[in-house]
């Protein structure tokens, strides 16, 4: 039943975004990042209470996050916009969690931009910085790909591109804006880590942690899309600081940040 519900929600977002041309780019937006969407030439928009009204779970919109998909022009490209994602803790496995990915390839995109707030465990990092994701580790305790067929052996080297770093790098300085790259860990949430597992974390080679973006790059590369990975370090990770750590604060920090996101995002979509 789980699966026929999923494929009517699959064949009504076709029904409805299929009216407009395809998209070429699809973007998930990560806590507090919504606002960027109000400077683009929004083509269509769907609330996702409608969108995925049949499968429970998917109703179920995180503060910080809109909880709407839109088709958009900006920079000459066709977007296709997620205001929000699916986390492994709102009880969905990484395969449902990972479904905007498979919307996206429906939609045409051939390239996925995922974004998120992140907790910064290297000491070089601080709140306000941007991540360029160039790897990860996945501490979810469970695979988008688990139980797929045709074969789900897929190759995860070279997942996230990074190719064009070294020039958005070039260009961030001059803007006010702190790009670095780094890997990241995803846990499952939704408690924030703790000091000992930070630490961990921090041998493993873990730059900075968070609860998403890891399933939806996994699925995006076994559908063939092309997977850029931004991060936001909204908060230093648990034993980094002696202030608690909240959802609140990390809406603060994204939203502090959010007149340089329209900027970074403009020159990495030029660069990709």
């Amino acid at each position: 039943m789980e699966a026929y519900m999923e494929e009517v929600t699959r064949q009504q977002f076709r029904t409805l975004f299929t009216r407009v041309a395809p998209c070429d780019t699809a973007v998930i937006l990560g806590s507090g990042w919504n606002d960027w969407v109000d400077t683009l030439d929004v083509e269509t928009s769907l609330d996702y209470r409608e969108l995925f009204a049949a499968l429970p779970g998917f109703e179920v919109v995180i503060p910080g996050h809109a909880g709407r998909v839109s088709v958009a022009r900006y920079g000459g490209r066709r977007l296709l916009v997620f205001q929000g994602r699916f986390h492994l803790y709102q009880g969905l496995t990484a395969w449902q969690a990972a479904l905007p990915v498979r919307l996206a390839a429906d939609a045409g995109c051939g390239k996925i931009l995922l974004t998120n707030a992140v907790g910064g465990i290297a000491s070089h990092l601080t709140p306000g910085e941007f991540v360029l994701i160039e790897d990860h580790l996945n501490f979810q305790g469970d695979n988008p790909l688990r139980g797929l067929q045709p074969s789900p052996f897929i190759d995860l080297s070279n997942l996230y591109q990074t190719h064009f770093y070294a020039d958005l790098h070039q260009w961030a300085s001059p803007h006010g804006i702190t790009l670095k790259k780094g890997v990241l860990a995803a846990l499952t949430g939704p408690s924030y880590e703790t000091p000992a597992e930070i630490r961990a974390l921090e041998r493993f080679g873990a730059d900075v942690a968070s609860m998403s973006m890891v399933p939806e790059a996994i699925v995006a590369r076994y559908l063939g899309l092309d997977v850029v990975g931004l991060s936001l370090v909204t908060n230093p990770a648990a034993g980094r600081s002696e202030i608690p750590l909240s959802h609140d604060d990390v809406l603060l920090c994204a939203q502090r940040a959010s007149t340089a996101f329209p900027q970074l995002l403009k020159a990495l979509l030029e660069r990709w």
